[in-house]
């Protein structure tokens, strides 16, 4: 295990060397780099024994036949597309993992009876299209044809991104999965919190995913000279959206849900003019999608009592949504026997309040994921880490998963 779990961290620290930034990691949908990280984790899935293609929206599949050919398969996997100035374990690693979990099966010589895939999804963070999980709902076929519209920094529409990167978009289709040719997906990922470290804990079982919205909200007021323009006659978008941020904060802790704003962006921008518009954005989570749209609900309210107050407009869209997702039991508990099987009795279990593909894939089959912890809980960060010694034990708890399944089939 420890031999292997070197391996999987120096191939993602392989990975991170493909990067479009000379000094940060930074890899986005349909790019020379995604093509590149493709490549060479097709060149690594080969070498385990799969089988290889790139599916029609870019994800990197690779499949181990059971033991006849053409059975339904259990998906592991995770992505391989980062944030901007990303760290070099959050998708990457999973992906890894699941390569080496399907080598040892195969090397194992045990007679399965399903096939395994591991699936390198192509798009999850939605870094260059501003739309999440494009690569998983291709597989899932929840694609939403509008989405071909939707354009990157370069004005660059996804259609035309899929003709550059070599895919053709009317044969996207052929992404989809159809559930009765699969078992289930697994899938191992770094916390991106606190919990397990916190706790000097290696592993977790997640419970469910996170329900997600994302607005873009704009508040509008009127510009005018700094120095010249009363305070009883300004209309200073700005102060109204600082203190909408404020507001977020406040309620998000009094219901116990997670609200970011992430981005806030006044105009026109210059030193001594005062802000007659503000582009901001609100990313909401929470273990149960009722306490999120409530939620909501409160922070428009805010909102529009702030404007009101401020002789402001408010306005909103809602940019992306992803229910929360319960993992299934029985997977769950297969998980759960393979972290016991590392030593652990009694394992924690949480939600995730991250976002993972599973959100997407369970439209088609049942999910569950196994976290491992990283240093501190940072992620989408250069400084995200992971311990050699909690790599093997994912390994070992992961592959113990997979046996698990295959001793109840």
């Amino acid at each position: 295990m420890d031999a292997d779990a070197q391996l999987i961290l120096d191939r993602c620290d392989e990975l991170a060397a493909i990067s479009s930034q000379p000094d940060r990691l930074e890899r986005v949908h349909l790019s020379k780099e995604h093509r590149a990280a493709n490549d060479l984790v097709a060149e690594w899935m080969r070498a385990a024994g799969l089988s290889t293609w790139q599916d029609a929206a870019g994800n990197q599949c690779g499949r181990l036949e059971g033991s006849e050919p053409g059975l339904p398969a259990l998906l592991l996997g995770s992505h391989i597309d980062t944030v901007p100035d990303a760290g070099r374990y959050d998708g990457m690693l999973g992906v890894l993992l699941a390569i080496q979990v399907a080598g040892r099966v195969r090397d194992s010589g045990i007679a399965l009876p399903f096939a395994l895939e591991v699936v390198a999804f192509s798009d999850e963070e939605g870094t260059r299209f501003g739309t999440a999980l494009l690569g998983s709902r291709a597989l899932a076929g929840t694609w939403d044809d509008a989405w071909w519209n939707l354009t990157d920094a370069d004005g660059i529409t996804l259609f035309e991104a899929f003709q550059d990167f070599g895919l053709d978009p009317a044969r996207l289709p052929s992404a989809f999965r159809r559930p009765e040719n699969l078992v289930g997906y697994l899938e191992a990922h770094i916390e991106q919190g606190p919990y397990l470290d916190d706790a000097d804990r290696r592993l977790a079982v997640v419970t469910s995913i996170a329900g997600a919205r994302r607005f873009a909200l704009e508040i509008v007021g009127k510009a005018g000279h700094a120095g010249g323009t009363p305070y009883d006659r300004r209309k200073d978008a700005l102060v109204g959206a600082s203190e909408l941020v404020v507001a977020v904060e406040r309620i998000s802790k009094e219901r116990g849900v997670i609200g970011t704003v992430g981005r806030l962006e006044a105009f026109p921008g210059g030193v001594n003019v005062i802000p007659g518009r503000v582009e901001l954005s609100l990313d909401l989570r929470a273990e149960f999608d009722d306490d999120r749209d409530a939620s909501i609900r409160l922070i428009v309210e805010a909102a529009h009592e702030i404007c009101e107050w401020r002789g402001l407009a408010f306005h909103q869209k809602e940019i992306y949504r992803a229910d929360a997702v319960r993992c299934d039991l029985g997977l769950r508990d297969a998980v759960l026997q393979g972290i016991r099987a590392t030593g652990d009795q009694n394992p924690m279990a949480f939600w995730s309040r991250a976002g993972h593909d599973g959100v997407a894939v369970v439209a088609v089959t049942p999910i569950a994921m196994l976290f491992l912890r990283c240093r501190a809980g940072v992620s989408h960060h250069p400084d995200e880490a992971v311990r050699k010694a909690d790599v093997a034990a994912a390994l070992h708890a992961y592959e113990a998963a997979v046996l698990q399944l295959v001793a109840g089939a």
